[in-house]
């Protein structure tokens, strides 16, 4: 039997032969020893019989038996990968530069103390504007991509930590799945990755930034199919994820920004007409709190670190006013980086 690659990159696929058709050919360029997989979830467009007839012996095509949604999914490549030493997690509305995954590899190398590493996403729409610089994260439970819609002009030029990495374009190390655990597939999609980041940076680990990798990523190429849907996922899974991953100590010196968060989140589902979605989601939350809070007493009780080193790690909220008006204008805006990441 050989040896397991280094390397082993999954490209999540759903109905998107015309994103595979130029993400593909950007892939195969990359590492020469790593292991390509385009992992479909459901497909019916002949995306995954497309794959098996133009890249046989360089790609594989693995079916997920049902559509199990992009978290579980992402667990089924941590497994696809057991043996390697890195896992890349790929959505496939990306186009990778020469020397993406190499360049983050090299980046895992020289830190052993990330978990993951992520570059520079530019927009396919417009290459001159950033579509993200790693993820942030707010104590008010707000999650967003560092310069999301800036002109890049070398303002996020400079290596160095982020609070996690956007799983559609990153490199994992296999080890931080070992020790953290896998992506929570109750989530189904939306905010996995931020939360598997967040329990990484409760057991000590950290994420990498790396500029001179780049992405150029296209962006909502599915969600946008059931934009109520993954609205509801959004609300749902970040109320989930601060019952889950917060220490009591963070809940306690913080919880009136995350009440103001979510009061702002309230107010701009009644002004944009989702309202009934946003219920569904705290109607699931409840339904859900029995198996959240069983999750939160086993995250919790493995952290490793005090709230002080994950302060260091968090953004400053970004909110110019306090009031829900005021808040509900900016959440709209935070809100878009996340809702066009999946492809």
């Amino acid at each position: 039997m050989s040896a397991a690659p280094r390397l082993t990159a999954v490209v999540l696929n759903l109905d998107g032969r015309a994103l595979l058709e130029r993400m593909l050919p950007t892939l195969v360029d990359q590492d020469p020893g790593a292991r390509l997989i385009v992992l479909d979830d459901g497909s019916t467009d002949g995306s995954p019989e497309w794959v098996e007839r133009e890249y046989a012996g360089r790609v594989e095509v693995v079916r997920n038996p049902q559509n199990l949604g992009v978290a579980r999914s992402f667990n089924r490549a941590v497994e696809l990968a057991d043996g390697s030493e890195y896992l890349a997690l790929l959505n496939n509305d990306l186009e990778l530069e020469p020397g993406y995954l190499r360049t983050l590899v090299d980046v895992l190398d020289a830190h052993p103390e990330a978990a993951s590493a992520a570059g520079k996403m530019r927009s396919v729409r417009d290459p001159s504007r950033l579509d993200g610089a790693g993820d942030a994260f707010l104590w008010s439970s707000a999650a967003t991509r560092r310069g999301y819609g800036e002109v890049d002009e070398g303002q996020y030029d400079q290596p160095g930590e982020v609070f996690s990495a956007c799983g559609g374009a990153a490199v994992y190390r296999m080890e931080a799945f070992a020790d953290v655990g896998a992506f929570d597939g109750d989530f189904f999609a939306y905010l996995e990755d931020i939360d598997w980041g967040f329990r990484a940076r409760l057991r000590g680990w950290t994420a990498r930034y790396e500029p001179s990798a780049v992405v150029h990523h296209v962006g909502g190429a599915t969600t946008n199919r059931n934009a109520a849907f993954f609205g509801m996922l959004q609300r749902r899974n970040q109320l989930l994820l601060v019952i889950k991953d917060y220490p009591a100590r963070a809940l306690w010196l913080h919880w009136p920004k995350i009440a103001l968060h979510h009061a702002g989140w309230l107010v701009a589902s009644v002004r944009d007409g989702v309202l009934p979605g946003h219920l569904r989601a705290l109607v699931q939350v409840v339904a859900m709190l029995p198996a959240t809070l069983r999750k939160r007493r086993a995250i919790q009780r493995g952290r490793r670190v005090p709230v002080a080193v994950l302060d260091a790690a968090i953004s400053p909220e970004p909110y110019a006013g306090d009031t829900l008006g005021e808040r509900a204008r900016s959440m709209a805006r935070a809100a878009a980086p996340l809702f066009r990441r999946r492809g």
